[in-house]
């Protein structure tokens, strides 16, 4: 079984299933009511190695939103797009010089809400290892390989609150070499880790 057939596989098992994700897990805990989000997606682009990585991203410090955070290829998706996963693909195009025909698409998974208006669909895709990855100037300080075994072990996944508005509210961080990796990222792995099996208590 390839890496992408064992992932579709887990995908397709996990989406089975309705218990896994608490509602607090899908949706930015500073957001208090209805508000109008514009459609996103997000590249969860995993190397096809004996060991698959992840590729993740450092934004570019001077952006107006989420400046310098850890995220995954991804940003609006646009009107010229077919659908979420094109969207996906073109900005990781765009952001790391990802070709989507070097992409072969598992699906899509749970999507997630931002306090920044942003209703992301985050969209599984397996890559061949050691591309010649490039980070767009001025959008991408960096980018970088995380093994996905660690990224989906719960283990390494620390559950924070803070209080927001007069109520505690639940972020996750993980932590790797020297690299925080929190907020929307980190809930989205958290739920991906789930769905994949990684994770079969829902926190």
């Amino acid at each position: 079984m390839t890496l992408a057939q064992r992932l579709r596989a887990a995908l397709e098992e996990g989406h089975r299933r309705t218990d896994l994700l608490p509602p607090a897990d899908l949706i930015d805990p500073r957001i208090q009511s209805e508000i109008d989000l514009a459609e996103a997606a997000v590249l969860v682009a995993v190397t096809d190695r004996t060991e698959p990585g992840l590729i993740l991203t450092e934004r570019a410090t001077t952006l107006r939103k989420h400046a310098g955070q850890i995220a995954f290829p991804g940003g609006r998706v646009d009107p010229g797009d077919a659908d979420a996963i094109a969207g996906a693909l073109r900005e990781a195009q765009e952001e790391i010089a990802l070709a989507p025909h070097h992409v072969e698409v598992i699906g899509t998974t749970d999507r997630y809400r931002t306090f920044t208006g942003f209703d992301i669909v985050p969209v599984l895709g397996v890559i061949p290892p050691d591309l010649s990855l490039r980070a767009q100037e001025g959008e991408v300080a960096d980018w970088f390989e995380l093994p996905l075994a660690y990224a989906l072990d719960p283990a390494n996944r620390i559950r924070r609150e803070v209080e927001f508005a007069g109520a505690m509210r639940h972020y996750y961080e993980i932590f790797w070499e020297n690299r925080r990796i929190w907020g929307i990222t980190a809930a989205i792995l958290a739920n991906l880790s789930r769905r994949l099996g990684h994770d079969r208590i829902a926190a």
